[in-house]
């Protein structure tokens, strides 16, 4: 289980985040969501060790990791893609799917391979291995983004509102991917998402963020959209 208890991070002097409690279980997958600049970015970032915690735990499997490094977080398990995918435009797509390898050091079980579900998943990642991923389309670069972070074999799945800018069929396509991942590979998946009916397809729970406070929760399937839809409004 991926679980916060009171977690707080600030910017300089400015607090950003304030007492978020949050779980997630093995294999589920929780939507967050809330307007831009209340702070769900952050949260991932400090769930990944990207930016510093304050206050409050971060517990990985029963560890406390909120004190780990980056790295060591995601030899534990935990991967993340980013708001705009943070690909290497300048490597082929191949070579950004190597770039998830390292995060297997010290796992004695692991292959230092791709895995064939990866181009299973996003055939994208096989047909144009040999282009640079900057040349890639915005939906075909979220693909790579993905398949990348699967490289490193995780078991907590974080993206930052992968939507974002793709055109509906392959938005279709992701929430397919995203899918199996759950079921196939048994991933649990964190999710910020602007775009309610793909979040609320796919996630069991869901959380609302205003002003860097956890402020709602619940179950999608007891929520119906039209429901949270006034904590995305401007």
């Amino acid at each position: 289980m991926l679980k916060l208890e009171g977690v707080t991070a600030a910017y300089g002097q400015s607090p950003v985040l304030f007492g978020i409690d949050l779980e997630v279980a093995d294999a589920e997958a929780v939507t967050l969501i809330g307007r831009n600049g209340v702070g769900k970015t952050t949260l991932l970032r400090a769930i990944t060790g990207l930016h510093p915690v304050t206050g409050g735990g971060v517990r990985l499997n029963g560890a406390q990791v909120e004190r780990e490094a980056a790295f060591t977080r995601a030899r534990s398990g935990l991967a993340y893609v980013p708001q705009g995918r943070g690909l290497f435009g300048h490597l082929t797509v191949e070579e950004n799917l190597l770039m998830g390898l390292p995060a297997l050091s010290g796992r004695a079980t692991a292959k230092r391979e791709i895995p064939d579900l990866v181009y299973d998943l996003f055939p994208i990642c096989r047909d144009m291995a040999g282009r640079r991923a900057g040349n890639l389309s915005g939906g075909q670069q979220q693909q790579v983004a993905i398949g990348r972070a699967l490289v490193t074999q995780p078991r907590y799945l974080l993206l930052d509102e992968p939507t974002e800018g793709i055109q509906p069929s392959i938005v279709q396509e992701i929430e397919v991917a995203l899918t199996r991942i759950r079921t196939e590979l048994r991933v649990a998946v964190l999710l910020v998402e602007q775009y309610l009916d793909f979040a609320w397809a796919f996630a069991d729970r869901y959380y609302v963020m205003q002003k860097g406070r956890v402020v709602e929760t619940g179950h999608t399937a007891d929520t119906p959209t039209h429901a949270v839809q006034r904590y995305l409004g401007v």
